[in-house]
C-alpha cells in the first residue's frame, strides 16, 4: 500500500469487527462458533456455507448472542475438483440459479442482508456472459427480500483462473449488470496481493463497496503485521464513512482465541 501518512491508533476509535466463521473457530460447529465470536467481542459474524447446519440452530445462536450475520456465500460447487463457485461457469446456469435460490432462502430466514455470489474459475467472454446473467437473476430474486448481492475479486495467486481477478473486472461486471443491489466485497488481502494501492482503491471504490475484509499480507494471518498498515486502513475507512463491521477473514496460526490480540489495539471501544 502506498502510504499517504501514518495514522496513529486512536484509543477512542470505534472500529467494529465481524468474525468470518469460514476461517475462525473452524473446529466448532457453526452455532458454537457464533457463540465463541460473541464471547470474544466481535460485533457480527459472517460465514461461508451454512447449509449443512440446521437453520434453527443457527437462528437460535444468533438470537442468543444478539449478533447479526452479515453475509453468507452461495455453494461453491465441487471444491475437490477445483470449483470455487458456479455463477460464471458456461453451461451451468441451472445449478448456479439453484445455488442462488438456496442462498436467498437461507439469508431471508436468518436475517442476513447480503449474499456473496461466488463466480467460479472460468475466464473469457462466455464466462463473463454467464456471470452477468446469473447476477442479474440473483439481484432480481433477492431484491424483494431487501437482500444485496456481493461479488469479490480474488487474487490469482490464491485462486488461479477465478472469473474476477481484479477490482477493475468486478467494477466492470457491476456496471454491466446495473442492478442497485449489486455491490463489491473489498478484501484488502486480495486487493493488495493482486493490485496494491489499497488506500487509493478504497477511496475510489467506496460508493460500490458493500463489505470490507482484512488479513495480513502476504501470509493471510491476523491483521497486525505484514505489508499493510491496518491502523492506517481503519482510520481511512472511518474517514470515508464506512460504518459496518469489517470482516476478519484471516487464518489463525493455532487456536483462534490465541490470535485475537490485534482486536484490543484496533477495537478498544468497539461494542
Amino acid at each position: 500500500m502506498r502510504a499517504e501518512h501514518a495514522v496513529p491508533v486512536d484509543p477512542e476509535r470505534n472500529v467494529r469487527f465481524s468474525a468470518n466463521l469460514g476461517f475462525l473457530w473452524r473446529e466448532l460447529e457453526l452455532p458454537d462458533a457464533i457463540r465463541a465470536a460473541a464471547a470474544a467481542g466481535f460485533s457480527a459474524v459472517e460465514c461461508h456455507w451454512p447449509y449443512d447446519t440446521p437453520r434453527s440452530a443457527i437462528r437460535a445462536a444468533l438470537d442468543e448472542t444478539g449478533l447479526p450475520m452479515l453475509s453468507l456465500n452461495t455453494r461453491p460447487g465441487d471444491l475437490a475438483v477445483g470449483e470455487f463457485g458456479l455463477c460464471a461457469l458456461p453451461g451451468r446456469a441451472a445449478e448456479a440459479r439453484a445455488a442462488i435460490d438456496q442462498s436467498i432462502a437461507w439469508a431471508s430466514a436468518l436475517g442476513v442482508p447480503q449474499i456473496h455470489a461466488m463466480a467460479g474459475c472460468a475466464r473469457g467472454p462466455e464466462a463473463e456472459a454467464a456471470l452477468a446473467a446469473t447476477l442479474a437473476y440473483a439481484c432480481l430474486e433477492a431484491a424483494p427480500y431487501g437482500i444485496g448481492i456481493l461479488i469479490e475479486p480474488i487474487n490469482p495467486h490464491d485462486v488461479p483462473g477465478y472469473a474476477l481477478a481484479s477490482t477493475a473486472e468486478a467494477v466492470a461486471m457491476i456496471e454491466r449488470v446495473a442492478a442497485p443491489n449489486l455491490r463489491l466485497i473489498f478484501d484488502c488481502y486480495h486487493v493488495q496481493r493482486a493490485e496494491g494501492d489499497v488506500s487509493v482503491r478504497l477511496r475510489a471504490l467506496m460508493p460500490l463497496i458493500g463489505h470490507v475484509q482484512v488479513a495480513s499480507v502476504p501470509d493471510r494471518g491476523p491483521p497486525d503485521h505484514g505489508e499493510l498498515d491496518y491502523g492506517h486502513v481503519f482510520g481511512l475507512l472511518e474517514r470515508l464513512g464506512h460504518a459496518t463491521p469489517v470482516g476478519a477473514e484471516y487464518r489463525p496460526d493455532g487456536p483462534t482465541g490465541d490470535s485475537l490480540g490485534w482486536m484490543a489495539r484496533f477495537a478498544a471501544s468497539a461494542g
